[in-house]
């Protein structure tokens, strides 16, 4: 992706300066491409990661901070984190236990203000979402995609019920490798770049590698067709109905949403918070929908949504409805987990949740999955 957005980025420089109209016309278009350009470099990615404003398009998401969780007992770092907080490029760590906050800190010069990207941790708040609009009747998850988004009835995704989606379960064939500049991810991510449309991007996905309801594959273009549901079921963008239904009931904010050029969020990746928030989150799912008193997400829906139900492959990562467990998940173990090292760890046995922002360029190394779950437990295991 790299190689092709300098490509790009060298002929729309190069047309700036044959025109001065069109460096007026194109100039946002222009600095946002040439800042996606270095989205990831190694000396860029840190910042980036704390404002994400500069190579994307972005609307608010309304809502007040809330009062933050009471300062709780010390949690004493387990063997080990040091290292681990240095080798994933960790930029900001929140345990809460019993709700109270046992360790806050921060790093590579991030701070608890930033408002850090979530990638796909995002998806996971989209499920809440879901829960609430399916607990007032908006949405049936038996019903076929296009009953809610018609633009969808002649692509790939028509036929596929809106839980084959929350599964992962489309069927719909789409090549989700990040290091290949011609994946199917890396061309919706030059859309997003562009000012496209990632509804019409989506509807343009025409073919199936199984039938629907079939074997769970990872295809993050389903997350994007449940926030086509969402809009279409209510008539409402998914940051007014997110800061109307949960993120603001929560005390969630200042907050913001990645959009496409049509002004659709990217809800698949592009929610933008502080840390301590995303910690929040974990906290309202540990208290099964409950935060400060208040049942923000029905209880059945946190229940049924974070426990495996998904058919992933003996051995693999297990998944629900857009929430993660590991392949030997233990009780009231789940996880919400986007690329680059982002993770909200959810551990209800003991009460405790792990909110994780990172700058990990090699999280997709041998060993690296692994290593992570099983520091989250040790974090989970310490007094």
């Amino acid at each position: 992706m790299r190689k092709w957005l300098t490509r790009i980025g060298l002929i729309l420089l190069a047309l700036v300066l044959a025109g001065g109209g069109l460096a007026i016309v194109k100039r946002e278009e222009i600095t946002r491409l040439l800042a996606v350009n270095t989205l990831f470099a190694p000396d860029r990615i840190v910042a980036n990661f704390s404002d994400m404003r500069g190579a994307f398009l972005w609307v608010p998401l309304q809502g007040q901070a809330g009062e933050p969780p009471p300062q709780g007992v010390e949690t004493r770092l387990p063997v080990g984190a040091e290292q681990w907080i240095i080798d994933r490029q960790i930029t900001g760590l929140v345990v809460l236990r019993g709700g109270a906050v046992a360790h806050e800190s921060y790093y590579l010069g991030t701070g608890p203000d930033d408002l850090r990207i979530s990638w796909s941790v995002a998806k996971s708040f989209l499920s809440l979402l879901t829960g609430i609009l399916v607990d007032e009747g908006r949405i049936d998850l038996s019903d076929p995609v296009e009953k809610y988004a018609p633009v969808l009835a002649t692509s790939a995704y028509a036929g596929a019920t809106v839980q084959d989606i929350l599964q992962m379960e489309s069927g719909v064939a789409f090549d989700e490798d990040y290091f290949d500049p011609d994946s199917d991810i890396n061309r919706m991510g030059r859309v997003i770049a562009l000012g496209g449309a990632l509804d019409e991007f989506t509807a343009a996905l025409d073919t199936r590698d199984r039938a629907p309801g079939e074997a769970m594959t990872y295809v993050s273009m389903d997350s994007h067709v449940l926030g086509m549901v969402l809009r279409g079921a209510t008539g409402a963008t998914i940051p007014v109905l997110m800061a109307e239904r949960l993120t603001g009931p929560m005390g969630i904010g200042p907050a913001y949403f990645l959009t496409d050029g049509e002004g659709v969020a990217f809800v698949l990746g592009g929610l933008n918070m502080r840390t301590r928030d995303y910690a929040r989150m974990g906290l309202l799912v540990s208290q099964g929908g409950r935060l400060d008193g208040q049942q923000i997400v029905p209880a059945h829906w946190v229940n049924v949504s974070t426990v495996p139900s998904a058919k992933t492959g003996a051995g693999q990562m297990k998944y629900g409805y857009q929430w993660w467990m590991p392949s030997d998940a233990r009780a009231g173990e789940v996880m919400a987990q986007g690329v680059y090292g982002q993770f909200v760890y959810i551990d209800r046995a003991r009460d405790v949740v792990i909110a994780v922002n990172a700058a990990d360029r090699n999280f997709r190394a041998t060993g690296v999955s692994k290593a992570n779950i099983e520091m989250f437990r040790a974090i989970a295991a310490a007094q």
